[in-house]
């Protein structure tokens, strides 16, 4: 009788404060629509951690090497796993919409002010010239304010190195941000002790806004969507395996948490800090975790990439409109490019969906259907795009020879399976 009841674990509250939560604003829909500023300042808190957690983890990382050439091969290991990882997502989206046809008897009213929004949206297009030198922050505090992940690491990139090169006082900095780092995670595991409510709150809001009737004509869109993410999920855990002869089961288990927080939340944000730390218990080394995770927030958005894919077809379904095997490659060869610059784009895949639907001259008002689910559609391609990041972390960090299947095992039972 002496020994304490084990206390419940984080992964176990978050899973309960989701499915009450849903209870919640199924049964009290009017309660739980005003639910929303709960769960956004729980959102807000975490990314609040964000900016100065990559930045100090990053520097230690550089100026701890001083090598831009590591860096640089760091960065083409990743690149090459990205594109792999983003055209599978791609073809898996195509494939499944075309078997499923989710598209096909959808008969939804299209209220006025959805159309418009979608017209809106359809307009804006994202120049990749554009894009590649929005990548160079003219203002790294204004970068900071606006989390704008690419500018951070651009200049976090280029202040390492500086810092690895002035000797003495360099230390002095690398000190100061390890301090830092110890910080931020010692106030990611004061903010994660509130997750549970956060989450409670954020599923509420979004059960009581759409209730359930929404979900019926589109749940073959939802199916859909949720069919094509287990499949890619699987051809990428069979596909890093087999890379690495790491058991990435295990790597699922050890980043739960982040995963859980990505899909209650809908913001990849949100789970960074957790999947960092979890990521780093796993045996990655510090330096990578900080380089691949963030990188891969603007360039391996897996499930945006699925989601785009499958999306687009399902609008030109619902409209009847026959799209040549021909017409579908090239707009996936579109996605592919679009996709990979909407990093940091409030709804960006929303965006890339509108824009690509109007080039291939479909209606802009499919696009409006979607919206109506497109916040059940986030939590899905969210959920995707954090894990699929965590996968390319842990395949880098085998490729770089800085984790072995020895040393992640080791790592594993030392701090999941003990």
């Amino acid at each position: 009788m002496g020994q304490s009841k084990k206390k419940m674990g984080l992964s176990t509250q978050i899973l309960l404060g989701l499915v009450i939560g849903a209870l919640f604003g199924y049964f009290f829909p009017e309660i739980g629509a005003k639910m929303k500023p709960l769960g956004d300042a729980f959102v807000r808190m975490i990314k609040m951690i964000v900016v100065p957690l990559i930045f100090s983890t990053l520097v230690i990382g550089i100026a701890g090497t001083g090598d831009f050439k590591k860096l640089g091969r760091l960065g083409g290991k990743a690149i090459i796993w990205f594109e792999a990882a983003t055209t599978v997502a791609l073809a898996v989206g195509l494939i499944v919409v075309n078997f499923v046809q989710p598209g096909i008897g959808v008969d939804m009213p299209i209220p006025a002010d959805a159309s418009a929004q979608a017209a809106a949206t359809a307009k804006k297009t994202i120049d990749m010239g554009e894009y590649l030198l929005h990548i160079i922050p003219t203002n790294i505090v204004d970068a900071c304010a606006r989390n704008d992940m690419l500018q951070i690491i651009f200049f976090t990139c280029f202040f390492g190195v500086g810092v690895a090169h002035i000797g003495k006082d360099g230390e002095t900095i690398v000190n100061m941000c390890r301090s830092i780092a110890e910080t931020m995670f010692k106030v990611t595991h004061y903010v994660m002790k509130l997750a549970p409510i956060g989450i409670f709150a954020m599923i509420s809001y979004t059960v009581g806004s759409f209730g359930v009737a929404m979900l019926i004509p589109l749940g073959k869109l939802i199916l859909s969507l949720v069919g094509a993410a287990i499949i890619f999920l699987a051809i990428l855990l069979t596909c890093a395996s087999l890379i690495t002869g790491i058991n990435f089961l295990h790597v699922v288990t050890g980043v739960k948490e982040a995963l859980l927080l990505a899909f209650s939340t809908a913001s990849s944000e949100a789970a960074l800090p957790i999947a960092m730390q979890r990521l780093e218990q796993l045996g990655v080394p510090k330096n990578i975790v900080t380089f691949v995770m963030p990188t891969g927030y603007s360039f391996n958005l897996d499930g945006s990439t699925l989601y785009s894919s499958l999306t687009v077809i399902f609008i030109a379904q619902i409209y009847g409109i026959e799209l040549s095997l021909g017409e579908q490659l090239l707009m996936m060869l579109t996605l592919m490019l679009s996709t990979k610059g909407i990093a940091g784009v409030p709804g960006a895949g929303f965006i890339v969906v509108a824009a690509t639907a109007t080039a291939f001259g479909l209606p802009a008002d499919g696009v409006a259907i979607v919206l109506g689910v497109d916040r059940i559609l986030d939590m899905i391609r969210t959920f995707c795009n954090v894990f699929g990041n965590c996968v390319a972390t842990v395949v880098v960090a085998h490729w770089e020879k800085d984790l072995t299947k020895e040393s992640f095992n080791e790592a594993y039972q030392k701090n999941f399976n003990s």
